[in-house]
């Protein structure tokens, strides 16, 4: 059983923070809320989510895991206003999730969850540096790296104590770079890796320009990010594989 009252918005934000990496999920119904972990077909990108159940205006559960078709999940979620109500009730016998926007109702058909990829386990990273930043800023730094290349490098320096991003390209190149004074929080440690530009843009089309990203570093290993959605009431964890370079 799930039958279960949210925000338009929350939802939406719930399906982009996923729907950016995959097609398609495994949600976890729980007493606490729903969690979905998923990565790309190419084991490169990482998406650990947690909505809790106080983000739902109303949510009952007796557990269980559905598959979704997240690109029309989202289609229905798109014909609501931003301030609307959307239900989701889950119907046992057809396997079928029933969805109604003020009036408007919909069906939609459930994917077999041991047909879906399987889930990854989020390795427990140590990372020596962590640096704290607005949305926007990473929407900058993401959006000049674009112009000149398709790869970019995220690293801090400890002697400056600065978070920077650095994009090479044939002909020209960018720098970015962050003071302490300009971050939120810094605790600086060796960092520098290189990574995919595409899958760090399509991460930043789910991040929330306002909303703080805690972001974990290290010499040539993953980048970890983390954020909050639903005014607090859900968490999402980024984590994307570097780029090894070569001599």
């Amino acid at each position: 059983m799930f039958n279960a009252i949210v925000s338009a918005d929350t939802l939406r934000a719930t399906l982009d923070s996923v729907s950016v990496l995959v097609d398609e999920c495994k949600i976890h119904l729980t007493d606490e809320g729903i969690e979905i972990r998923a990565v790309d077909p190419a084991n490169v990108g990482m998406v650990d989510l947690r909505l809790d159940a106080t983000a739902f205006e109303s949510y009952e559960t007796d557990g269980g895991i559905i598959g979704v078709n997240l690109s029309r999940l989202e289609e229905f979620a798109g014909m609501a206003d931003a301030g609307q109500l959307i239900q989701l009730e889950l119907d046992e016998e057809t396997r079928k999730l029933h969805v109604q926007i003020d009036g408007l109702e919909g069906t939609l058909a459930l994917i077999d969850p041991d047909s879906i990829r399987q889930e990854p386990d989020l390795p427990d990273l140590d990372l020596p540096a962590r640096v704290v930043l607005e949305g926007k800023d990473i929407d900058r730094a993401v959006t000049a790296a674009d112009m000149v290349s398709d790869h970019i490098a995220l690293g801090v320096e400890t002697d400056e104590e600065a978070f920077y991003v650095d994009a090479e390209g044939d002909t020209d190149d960018v720098h970015f770079e962050l003071g302490r004074d300009d971050l939120i929080d810094l605790v600086a440690g060796d960092a520098h890796s290189l990574f995919s530009l595409d899958y760090l843009k399509d991460m930043n089309k789910a991040i929330p320009k306002d909303a703080e990203i805690e972001m974990e570093l290290g010499e040539e290993f993953p980048v970890k990010m983390h954020f909050d959605i639903a005014e607090g009431d859900g968490t999402v964890t980024y984590m994307l594989a570097p780029r090894i370079q070569s001599d």
